[in-house]
């Protein structure tokens, strides 16, 4: 704003008393100080407030003036309450130093005027900041990238004043501002990512204000980064903010935009402007996902050889022109581990796939990374319900041999399990199971089918994100093929005995009810929907096995029994 302006204004009581001709000068900000030397808080372009209790005596008025001249102030405004009148040696000091000079009536208060040149100097950045973001949202839309993110959240610092941080589902820090300052700690972004998922899906309306810790406590506004930059129905548009689309197709994947302040006290203005910056960070969200379109498609053509029994010799090639895309500049070709990852929602109504894809990419990112190159290495792809991932490690010790080298399926989940089940909510279930590490195409299969049912493990568990890794599976999945024949036929007959003969009196097929009801990890609803049936009938069939056979099919232990019957049988 320009020092005009301060006399256009009456509330605010100013009268000029020098400097007729520097009235154009821009005012950059407002200080009250009283010390006699404030060199060490002026950075140029202030307005400076002052109640002259620096002032002991006539000599005082020029040293004090000339640091204000040489910090490059806009002008001094000096108040009337101590002194009655402005002194004139103050005003001689000030034509001297061509600083203009307004004095401020003893019935103003300073924080009046505060509060007047803060709210013009913000709302002119706010509107130079914004024609900087629609530069910038051209340039990248039109155009390769210009420094991503981080650009736009120096800009909120410098001209806004605003810090601010991207942030993944899972409280991953994507990006912060360049300029120096103190970083968001790990567990803040955990606690403001939880936040966010939980009032995403508790429908309200965003910025979600989060206040976080005591003494002293922190603000933050958090602002969802949609995908394709779609931001919320305005209020009193009649619409709801989830009408386009169920949320729970992508409260699992969107990022978000967490600023360190209070957005309910802004204006409309800067609300708008802030949902142009989170549309300007969904263009290089966007541009990410694009990105990764060829290590998908590279996992998806490994992982329909595998499944469909292709010969080693095929993905062994397939795998030899993945390594160098996945692993650039790796001599030799790697280790290998699968994770298989399934998001579940009760009513069956999302298409689960394309989640499962979006949040095993996350997960799998290292959260102590950050940039858009650090994802390069994850290829990842989904069938039906289920998500694949195929990992390369450059280097491992021997298959099976106990060694912690590699992924451990429970410290893919320990920092981002608070996130994840407030994103859940009462209705989602996420399940990983982890591989061994293999090292040749012939162990792919093999380590395919360790991952989902380390998954079936951790689905038979409580709670609403759980993990098992193939350490957990070898007392059972991979030692079957030791366990002695008369024990293994013992071991069936006593617990499929009793349903087959049901089911050959009866025709009731309650084996195959049992396979389904377990492959569906216990879900009522969708082992209804696979069988055709109702689930009232689902309850009775079931009801019936238990009453069979003994055995409870709400408890771990049964179910892993029925599972190695199945198996060995």
């Amino acid at each position: 704003m320009r020092l005009r302006a301060l006399l256009d204004t009456d509330a605010l009581g100013l009268r000029l008393l020098g400097g007729d001709d520097e009235l154009d000068r821009t005012v950059r900000g407002v200080m009250t100080t009283d010390l006699r030397d404030p060199s060490r808080y002026l950075t140029g372009g202030e307005l400076v407030l002052t109640g002259l209790a620096w002032r002991r005596d006539a000599a005082d008025s020029e040293p004090f003036v000339r640091i204000l001249a040489q910090a490059g102030v806009a002008a001094l405004a000096a108040g009337e309450a101590e002194l009655g009148a402005v002194p004139d040696d103050l005003v001689v000091a000030c034509a001297r130093h061509r600083l203009p000079l307004f004095a401020v009536h003893e019935s103003v208060a300073f924080a009046t005027i505060t509060e007047h040149v803060v709210r013009q100097v913000s709302g002119e950045r706010a509107g130079d900041l914004a024609a900087v973001v629609d530069r910038h949202r051209r340039m990248m839309t039109s155009g390769p990238a210009g420094g991503g993110p981080e650009v736009v959240l120096d800009l909120l610092r410098s001209d806004l004043d605003l810090r601010a941080w991207v942030l993944s589902p899972t409280g991953r820090l994507i990006a912060g501002p360049k300029v120096t300052g103190p970083a968001l700690p790990a567990e803040v972004c955990g606690e403001l990512a939880a936040e966010h998922l939980a009032a995403t899906r508790a429908g309200r309306r965003a910025p979600h204000r989060v206040t976080l810790g005591t003494a002293p406590s922190r603000t933050f506004s958090l602002f969802p980064v949609r995908s394709g930059g779609h931001r919320p129905a305005p209020a009193g548009s009649g619409r709801s903010p989830q009408a386009a689309r169920d949320t729970r197709e992508t409260v699992l994947s969107d990022w978000l935009l967490a600023v360190e302040a209070d957005a309910g006290d802004w204006a409309e203005e800067r609300v708008d402007l802030l949902y142009g910056v989170t549309q300007l960070i969904a263009v290089e969200r966007d541009r990410r996902d694009a990105a990764r379109s060829v290590r998908r498609r590279l996992a998806q053509e490994v992982l329909e050889l595998v499944q469909t029994g292709a010969a080693p010799a095929e993905i062994a090639a397939r795998l030899r022109v993945a390594a160098p895309v996945l692993l650039p500049g790796l001599g030799a070709a790697p280790h290998w581990q699968v994770v298989v990852a399934r998001v579940e929602w009760e009513d069956g109504q999302v298409q689960a796939g394309p989640v499962a894809q979006a949040l095993l990419e996350e997960i799998l990112v290292d959260p102590l990374s950050t940039g858009p190159e650090h994802s390069d290495r994850i290829a990842v792809a989904h069938t039906g319900d289920e998500a694949v991932a195929l990992v390369p490690l450059p280097a491992v010790a021997g298959e099976h041999d106990g060694s912690e080298t590699g992924i451990l399926a429970e410290a893919l989940l320990e920092a981002v399990r608070a996130p994840l089940t407030a994103g859940l909510e009462t209705d989602g279930r996420v399940t990983l199971g982890v591989s061994a590490a293999v090292h040749s195409a012939e162990g792919l299969r093999g380590a395919l089918e360790e991952a989902r049912h380390a998954r079936r493990v951790a689905a038979a568990r409580p709670g609403r994100v759980c993990a098992a890794g193939h350490q957990e599976l070898a007392s059972h999945v991979l030692l079957l093929p030791f366990v002695p024949d008369d024990v293994r036929r013992a071991f069936t007959a006593r617990l499929l005995d009793p349903l087959r003969d049901y089911d050959r009196r009866h025709r009731a097929e309650l084996i195959p009810t049992l396979e389904a009801f377990l492959d569906c990890d216990g879900s009522w609803t969708r082992c209804a929907t696979r069988l055709h049936l109702h689930v009232n009938t689902l309850r009775y069939r079931v009801g019936r096995i238990e009453q069979l056979t003994g055995r409870d099919l709400s408890r771990l232990e049964d179910k892993l029994d029925f599972f190695l019957a199945l198996r060995m049988s």
